[in-house]
């Protein structure tokens, strides 16, 4: 903690005071907020940069020391595309649909007595990532778009980047209630912030499994995230192989340190024969490294192509880098049953031109996302249309998939009456509930006259 600096106790209890009024900011003011921190963002470039590069620069060295993997350094590293990406990211979410005030159900009970089922923010929500200092502002900008005050605690390799991205929407959002959004970063306040479950609404970790289930296991707060991103592609005996060889490619190389790559391919007996030496020689020229059962390596060596034997291992295996594990098998069913098995519930993509079969697939697969004749890099908040997203969710409970503005938000029921008495209802003769679902949205103090 910086010298001065309040208690994260303070900073929660300010957090929490700070809710309540967010939560009655209209959508308006929100926006216009956000669209203050994109500008702020572009126009400190060159600082985001500079303090960026001093915690690479300290990566870089525990990297050389064996502490970190490249792709934990990959992640941590901002470049000018990536802040121009990161102030149009905040710019999308201030163009989402407002989620606050919308009437999701309508019910009258009885004339002049009706129920509406209202969205409104969870409250306070905290998150707790690593290494990504996109993730901040990814996470501020949902939270204040779907007005919930929010905690921020990052990984100390990014301490520079985080407190500089952090001050930035502090000050460009002045307007918002004093509080709104608060940092903390010493290691011991992790344990603090997941203690104040009677304070914190929600708490959403980013990062290794390890780290996610270490959060997982040390809070009575709710936790929305995933521990694990095991993703497979199954190359259907029906795929167009040529197609299919350009989408296994992109979703291990497009960019293999994120959750949503692809970590193992599994490719129907009928065609290993000619789809696996094109696309083993297209991994290995992108200096993949492969591992494979023995029908595999028997199909590589004779393409000369080299991969190592899969160990049991390596088909429950997060790599988060240039390393794919490839298995043929014999069915459709026995694809449906290794990734069930062996996958953690994110993503999946089948490749195939058999309607059917890709949908028997899709339906029997259990995972927050599913895809036909698509990279399972396309498993995004951004690429989904949400604006970001504060995580991927693998549980079955309130969110799954990419987390955007509707993960972050619960709903109120509010009844308007004319006096009626619950006694009306009850008795020996009762006056019947109508229970009539009807199009309306909740207007406070007015019956409406649908």
């Amino acid at each position: 903690m910086r010298e001065s600096e309040p208690s994260t106790e303070t900073k929660v209890e300010a957090a929490e005071a700070a809710a309540l009024d967010l939560a009655n900011v209209s959508d308006d003011d929100r926006s216009a907020a956000l669209r203050a921190v994109a500008d702020a963002i572009e126009d400190a470039a060159d600082e985001i940069l500079d303090a960026n590069e001093t915690d690479v620069a300290a990566a870089e060295e525990k990297l050389a020391a064996g502490d970190y993997t490249q792709s934990f350094v990959d992640r941590l590293t901002l470049d000018a595309a990536k802040v121009e990406s990161i102030a149009e990211m905040v710019r999308s979410v201030a163009d989402q649909r407002d989620p606050l005030g919308e009437t999701l159900e309508a019910r009258r009970l009885d004339e002049a007595l009706e129920l509406y089922k209202v969205g409104v923010p969870i409250g306070v929500v905290a998150t707790v990532f690593e290494s990504r200092p996109d993730a901040l502002v990814q996470i501020a900008a949902l939270a204040l778009k779907s007005g919930n005050a929010v905690i921020l605690k990052g990984g100390s390799e990014a301490t520079h980047s985080n407190r500089v991205l952090y001050e930035l929407i502090r000050d460009a959002t002045d307007e918002m209630p004093d509080g709104w959004a608060q940092l903390i970063e010493a290691r011991e306040d992790v344990d603090t912030l997941l203690g104040m479950d009677e304070s914190v609404d929600l708490v959403m970790p980013r990062g290794s499994s390890a780290f996610v289930q270490y959060v997982q296991d040390n809070t009575k707060i709710p936790v929305l995230g995933h521990t694990e991103g095991v993703c497979h592609v199954y190359v259907d005996r029906d795929a167009d192989l040529d197609t299919a060889a350009d989408v296994a490619l992109d979703a291990k190389v497009q960019y293999p340190a994120v959750c949503n790559a692809v970590e193992t391919l599994l490719v129907h007996a009928s065609v290993a024969d000619e789809f696996l030496p094109d696309v083993l020689a297209r991994y290995d020229d992108a200096g993949v490294e492969l591992r494979g059962d023995d029908r595999t390596r028997e199909i590589a060596a004779d393409a000369d192509v080299d991969v190592t034997p899969a160990r049991e291992a390596d088909w429950t295996q997060e790599y988060g880098d240039l390393v794919l594990a490839v298995k043929v098998v014999d069915s459709l069913d026995d694809a449906v049953a290794h990734v069930n098995a062996n996958g953690s519930k994110h993503t999946e993509s089948i490749l195939t031109d058999d309607a059917d079969r890709a949908g028997d697939f899709m339906r029997r697969v259990d995972a927050a996302s599913v895809f036909h004749n698509a990279s399972t890099r396309f498993a995004d908040g951004y690429r989904y249309g949400l604006g970001a997203e504060v995580g991927i969710s693998t549980g079955k409970i309130h969110a799954r998939g990419p987390v955007g503005l509707d993960g972050l938000t619960t709903y109120k029921y509010y009844l308007e009456g004319d006096g009626q008495l619950v006694a009306s209802y009850a008795g020996e003769n009762p006056k019947p509930f109508l229970h009539e679902e009807f199009d309306g949205e909740w207007v406070p103090g007015h019956l409406s006259d649908s």
